[in-house]
Order: C-alpha cells, then sequence, then structure tokens
C-alpha cells in the first residue's frame, strides 16, 4: 500500500488503501490488522485508520479479532452470490435507462473504460477497470441512487471477482459481455440492454462463487 500524502478525506483513502490491498491479495483472511503498524503504513495518525476500519467491519471485509482489533474475514461464497442476486436486477434496470438516455458524454466514458481494459495488464488494473464500467453504467442510467444502493458492496465485489480475474478466459468473457451492454445501450435497445446486464451479473455471480468454493477445497 502508497502512502497517504494529503489529509484531505484521510479517511476514504485508508478505506480504499486497505480494500485495494484486500483485492489485490496483499492482505488475506486471517491476517490481523493493527492500527498502529497501518497508521505508520499509511504515514497518517490512528483516528482515520480506526473510523476505517469500523466501516470495513461492518461492511464484513473485517472481524473482530482479540480485544478491539481486526482481521481480514474470509470470502463467503453464498454471501457473493447474494450480492450479485440483487445486483442482476439493478444492473438490468440501470442499463434499461441508460439506453432510454443515450448520453454522449456517458457512452464516451463507457467507451473508455473498455478501450483501457484492452490495454490494462494484471489483475488489479482490471478489477478496478470493472467497476469502474459499473459505476459508469449506473451514472450512464441517469439515477445516481443505483450507485449509492450498489457502492457499499463494492468491496466485498472486488475481493471475490479477483479470484475469477486470474483466469484469462473468464477475462475476455467478461470484457466481450461488457461491450455487448454497452454495444445495447447505444442502440437504445431497452429490453436487450436490460437482459445483457442482468446475464452478465447473474454469471459473474455463479462463476465467481464457483470458483471461490474451489479455492477453499483446495486450499
Amino acid at each position: 500500500m502508497e502512502r497517504i500524502e494529503t489529509a484531505e478525506t484521510l479517511i476514504d483513502q485508508v478505506y480504499e488503501r486497505v480494500v485495494e490491498a484486500i483485492a489485490d491479495g496483499d492482505l488475506l483472511p486471517g491476517m490481523r490488522i493493527r492500527q498502529g503498524e497501518l497508521a505508520a503504513r499509511l504515514g497518517v495518525s490512528r483516528q482515520p485508520v480506526s473510523h476505517a476500519l469500523h466501516l470495513l467491519h461492518r461492511q464484513g471485509l473485517l472481524r473482530e479479532s482479540g480485544r478491539k482489533g481486526f482481521e481480514i474475514a474470509p470470502v463467503d461464497p453464498e454471501r457473493i452470490v447474494q450480492i450479485h442476486d440483487v445486483r442482476a436486477a439493478l444492473d438490468g434496470l440501470a442499463a434499461r435507462r441508460a439506453a432510454a438516455r443515450r448520453d454522449a458524454g456517458a457512452l464516451a466514458a463507457l467507451d473508455a473504460i473498455i478501450a483501457a481494459a484492452g490495454a490494462a495488464g494484471g489483475v488489479p488494473a482490471l478489477l478496478r477497470l470493472d467497476l469502474a464500467f459499473h459505476r459508469a453504467l449506473y451514472r450512464a442510467s441517469g439515477n445516481p441512487v443505483f450507485e449509492t444502493m450498489t457502492g457499499p458492496h463494492f468491496p466485498a465485489l472486488a475481493r471475490a471477482m479477483a479470484a475469477v480475474l486470474e483466469t484469462e478466459d473468464y477475462r475476455a468473457r467478461a470484457w466481450r459481455e461488457h461491450a455487448e451492454i454497452l454495444a445495447r445501450v447505444r442502440a437504445g435497445d431497452e429490453a436487450g440492454a436490460e437482459a445483457a446486464a442482468r446475464e452478465h451479473a447473474s454469471d459473474a455471480g455463479a462463476i465467481t462463487a464457483r470458483r471461490l468454493a474451489e479455492r477453499a477445497r483446495t486450499g
């Protein structure tokens, strides 16, 4: 994790650094998080670290460990399926709304993300772009509530998605599906965009849960 150089929104920055470290595999399930060590590593005081860790605990990425301590929580495949089940409905509706609007700026933002994914190297970069695509889709809908409702679950999804993005065949498939969603949005195909987004989210949940279960069996 990189040191934090600015005092602006320290809690958010600590939160983002820890989420990235969990998703990237730098912080593994069962690893103890010590506030003092983390604060020193990031170059901040203990207060923003404490606030960020409690937020991550509420979101299920951390669990209590010892007296006033936390450790990285294990990934729950069933929980990932549940999140994707709800997300499929929300993503589908967001895609439908985006297809109805066909906002030029929003379409350009989605184009740029897909282009960046084609040149990206490594799982961390692709993971960030994957999440960026879905956030951009929500914004393309014109309804900020989509992002508000799904945002709290993105850290859990990021960690789980890292497991499937390791496989090259799934990476290619995921971005083909993203391109299909965008094509239908651009064409104004509301029903098609909704169906494509729903199927993408549902399949991602099932594949991710299966991959996590396989990992658990093999250790």
